[in-house]
């Protein structure tokens, strides 16, 4: 007798390999000056859900409903990707965008909560999150797996500390269902 694989195992195995990949993409993204500040992480299992937690419990914290709903789908994934970055360091270009006149001037500045991230931040280390981000996603819905970029996941891996070194995280969902989670969620 052949063995079997049932399909949610399955899913939730594949689902784990394009979490990886994802993490490939993120890496190998093009950065600024080819200086590579990206942080990430694979949280599935009992890490999901302490995000999930952490998220339910900024809602309630500030009567922030949307929290609550990007906790479900959280929840209801099968992992989270986690992208963050080393926003802190400058790229050296002293473009202003940081509000400083000089990259000197923003690295010698405290860099500190403020909200829910620590900064200011490096547009170019921003810049270079926001392709890495893309590329992630590109790769989980270029094998079919239903994703989508959230901020609220950063937020909670942020006061969780998940990627200590960064100063910006976003979180990416993933889930293989008949339909998209992340899509007509209501408000």
């Amino acid at each position: 007798m052949s063995p079997t694989v049932q399909s949610k195992d399955a899913e939730r195995e594949a689902v784990l390999e394009v979490a990886k990949l994802m993490l490939v993409a993120a890496r190998t993204a093009p950065k600024s000056a080819g200086i590579d500040d990206i942080l990430t992480l694979i949280a599935y299992g009992n890490e999901k859900d302490n995000i999930a937690d952490e998220m339910e419990h900024i809602a309630e914290e500030r009567k922030a409903e949307g929290f609550n709903r990007d906790a479900k789908n959280v929840r209801d994934s099968e992992a989270v990707v986690l992208v963050g970055v080393r926003g802190s360091k400058s790229f050296g270009l002293n473009c202003g965008a940081c509000g400083f006149s000089t990259c000197k001037e923003f690295e010698n500045l405290e860099k500190k909560v403020r909200g829910d991230l620590i900064g200011p931040t490096c547009l170019f280390k921003a810049l270079d999150m926001g392709i890495a981000l893309g590329s992630a996603a590109k790769i989980a819905s270029e094998l079919n797996v239903d994703n989508r970029i959230m901020y609220r996941i950063g937020t909670a891996a942020m006061r969780l500390r998940m990627l200590p070194e960064a100063t910006v995280i976003m979180g990416i969902p993933l889930s293989a269902k008949g339909k998209s989670i992340y899509f007509d969620r209501g408000k």
